[in-house]
């Protein structure tokens, strides 16, 4: 069986000439036989028109057909394309491009705001001025294998970020291959603060539970000893220790609230609450404390309930812990004032707002921004002197940030302070 070999690509161009120009080699043809026949012109002079008709119809005048038009197109550096530059400006985070040589090839906007000295076809290492980023730079040019590193930035502020440096094999000019590097940033700034954060509360929550459990511990060695038979020192050791036993479980008791806060702070109640029989029953259960400090505490609540979408639970706690610091911490003004009323917010919507006023020594306005973090305390002996655990604002922050709401803090030195639950209003069906 017979197999016919392809024709060759040099051969493709003359038969394509030959089949475009055949109708005007025939037509020349014709003509000059006419003109031959009629003895205007000689054979050979005929032949001779008819050779240079034929050179000019099929000789290709054009010197680089479309083919080679689009290998010199090719030949331009595949890196440097649009598409490359539009998948490195498409990346969220900070992202660079560079050439073997660590010359800049694409880089997006996020990258230029973090190192504005960065520049297309100049050097990185000239704009990147960060030991880590040079050192992980040279490593990754010279072995083409992956580098990281993290680094300080203090520019403008402080931020830890995090550099990755990737090689990325990619087309050359010539049919080959070569690797540029890509180097993207992650900030680690949030990461680093929860750790922080973290920590700080494990080693606070430690440092407030070791303090009663060691008081427990020495009076218990205390009672079992010298004091055993001591009736006078056993009374007085037992009050101590039932104070301590108290705090450390009401200690617990505010972290175990504040964890289940925060694990369903995503989840807005829906069940409607009325605040008022809510805000009269927490002022009857600190009646007593009321008494204990000589503090009068006067009641504005209106008639009509305030239905607001709330957990009776969590709203409980919320108002138990603003008005026992008021109690506790404002005693010495000799009056507390809890009310309850609607106003315009900030954004122009209604909102209830619930107020607790004391008329106590105040707080400096330097403490005021921190009120809320965790066991931060503005006297922290004070605070343990007054059972306080450090997490009681903390929670109220917490519970309202899960009812959409806000807290207000307004202090006077030696004129009182005031705190003010602020709800989104409800609308309560016709």
């Amino acid at each position: 069986m017979a197999i016919d070999a392809p024709s060759s690509p040099s051969a493709q161009p003359w038969s394509d000439r030959l089949r475009h120009s055949t109708v005007i080699l025939i037509a020349a043809a014709l003509a000059l036989s006419v003109v031959v026949s009629l003895g205007e012109l000689s054979a050979l002079h005929a032949a001779i028109v008819f050779l240079c008709i034929a050179a000019a119809a099929l000789i290709p005048w054009r010197l680089h057909d479309p083919a080679a038009s689009r290998d010199d197109v090719r030949r331009i550096n595949p890196v440097e394309s649009a598409a490359v530059a539009a998948v490195v400006a498409g990346m969220p985070d900070p992202a660079v491009l560079l050439d073997r040589a660590g010359r800049v090839i694409h880089l997006n906007a996020a990258a230029a705001q973090l190192a504005p000295a960065l520049r297309r076809n100049e050097l990185a290492q000239f704009a990147l001025r960060s030991p880590e980023i040079i050192t992980a730079l040279r490593e990754a040019i010279a072995t083409t294998e992956p580098r990281r590193a993290t680094y300080l930035d203090h520019v403008p502020v402080d931020r830890w970020m995090e550099l990755m440096i990737t090689p990325v094999p990619v087309p050359t000019s010539f049919g080959g291959a070569d690797k540029c590097m890509l180097m993207t940033f992650h900030d680690q700034t949030p990461l680093r603060r929860v750790e922080e954060m973290r920590a700080d509360f494990v080693a606070n929550a430690s440092h407030e539970l070791r303090t009663p459990l060691a008081a427990l511990s020495g009076f218990i060695d205390t009672l079992q000893g010298q004091a055993k038979d001591d009736p006078k020192a056993r009374e007085r050791f037992l009050g101590i220790m039932h104070n301590q036993a108290t705090r450390m479980a009401r200690l617990i008791d505010d972290l175990l609230s504040l964890s289940r806060v925060e694990l369903s702070a995503h989840v807005r109640p829906d069940t409607l609450v009325d605040l008022v029989p809510i805000i009269r029953q927490v002022a009857d259960g600190l009646e007593p404390l009321a008494r204990e400090r000589q503090v009068e505490v006067e009641i504005h609540l209106p008639e009509p309930p305030v239905m607001i979408a709330g957990d009776r639970e969590e709203l409980l706690r919320l108002f138990e812990n603003l008005i026992e610091n008021a109690l506790k911490y404002g005693a010495s003004g000799g009056r507390v004032i809890v009310s309850l009323t609607s106003s315009a917010g900030t954004d122009g919507t209604q909102e209830i707002r619930v107020m607790v006023r004391d008329f106590g020594p105040g707080i400096a306005p330097e403490h005021l921004p921190r009120l809320t973090e965790r066991f931060y305390r503005v006297d922290v002996g004070d605070s343990r002197s007054q059972g306080g655990t450090g997490l009681g604002l903390s929670l109220v922050k917490h519970i309202l940030n899960r009812h959409r709401g806000r807290l207000l803090i307004e202090s006077v030195p030696r004129q009182g302070a005031t705190f003010t639950a602020c709800f989104p209003q409800t609308k309560t069906p016709v």
